[in-house]
């Protein structure tokens, strides 16, 4: 038995995903005949129909869905060998996937990323922005080395990855010029309740944070009025801009935008009452910190070039830390 090659498991994907021989031909830049050969020497070889001819289509048959998936098993492996391999230069070459929420994406990875490739110029880094949820999947799927979002790792996937914190920021609720919080600069809870409000979708992590916030100042989102929802804070952020509602958003969004005064953060003062009696010290302003996790998968392989991603990013945020107790 000659056995399958890597050759005709990648032509015989190729026919599975196009179901179309000519199709999977151009895909791969080989002639037709090729193609054709391929699929016809692995049913022979294993006494299996692989494609039902019907007519001028064919459709996959029962041996093919499950050579089609094992098939994609074992070229991801080989994939990934081979970057094993590569990276057995002193990570002089190489690429890291990565998949991050957007603010982490938009607003504190950058300087990461530029910091690793000082350090490792040869490398090749391809990051992926979407909301957590889907890096969270993304990450569980194997189509990134390593994730950072600031939402929670749903129930459902937290047995599949390993996640832990590499850094935090906070979230705050801001309003344009035109919103009359504006000139206050600070309201009590009670009034969170009686403006307009910009949202994130729900997928959001900045979304489930603020959600968590107001689960804990004892309003129930359903309280709130909410006239716009945006799948972006850049979105939010201008509607705030340039309307009357009000959002809650990283500050490391509105930095620039506080500090030119098109934006202000309201401070929100915490007056609820402490077992029937007002807190000793007073009131007391309520924030929304909330952490930046690293996700990665608990089984999969990781690559050399993941662990120095993912150690620097630990080191990072050690030395943020011992910089913030200096300072104290």
């Amino acid at each position: 038995m000659a056995g399958m090659t890597l050759e005709q498991l990648k032509i015989f994907l190729a026919v599975a995903q196009n179901l179309h021989f000519t199709r999977a031909a151009e895909e791969l830049y080989i002639t037709q005949p090729a193609v054709s050969a391929a699929i016809h020497n692995l049913e022979q070889e294993y006494g299996v129909k692989l494609f039902h001819r019907i007519g001028r289509h064919i459709e996959i048959a029962e041996a093919g869905k499950l050579l089609q998936v094992e098939a994609q098993k074992i070229l991801d492996q080989v994939s990934l060998t081979e970057r094993g391999l590569r990276e057995l230069n002193n990570l002089q070459r190489g690429e890291l996937k990565l998949g991050s929420s957007l603010t982490i994406g938009n607003y504190w990875l950058p300087s990461k990323i530029s910091e690793f490739k000082s350090q490792y110029p040869g490398i090749q880094i391809d990051c992926t922005l979407a909301n957590a949820e889907t890096i969270c999947v993304g990450t569980a799927m194997g189509q990134f080395d390593l994730g950072l979002v600031e939402g929670d790792v749903k129930p459902a996937l937290q047995s599949t990855l390993e996640y832990e914190i590499v850094g935090s920021d906070r979230l705050q609720i801001v309003v344009g010029q035109k919103h009359p919080w504006f000139e206050w600069g600070e309201v009590d809870l009670s009034q969170l309740t009686q403006t307009p409000w910009v949202m994130r979708v729900r997928e959001s992590g900045t979304q489930q944070r603020f959600e968590e916030a107001l689960q804990n100042w004892d309003i129930n989102l359903s309280e709130l009025n909410v006239i716009l929802v945006f799948t972006s804070g850049e979105m939010a952020k201008a509607a705030i801009e340039n309307g009357v509602g009000a959002t809650g958003i990283s500050e490391l969004m509105v930095k620039k935008e506080i500090q030119l005064g098109t934006l202000r953060a309201i401070r929100v003062i915490d007056n609820r009452e402490s077992n029937g009696a007002m807190p000793a010290a007073g009131y007391a302003y309520a924030e929304i910190v909330r952490p930046f996790f690293k996700i990665k998968h608990r089984q999969r392989f990781q690559t050399a070039l993941s662990k120095v991603f993912e150690q620097m990013l630990i080191s990072s945020m050690l030395d943020s830390s011992h910089q913030h107790l200096s300072v104290i």
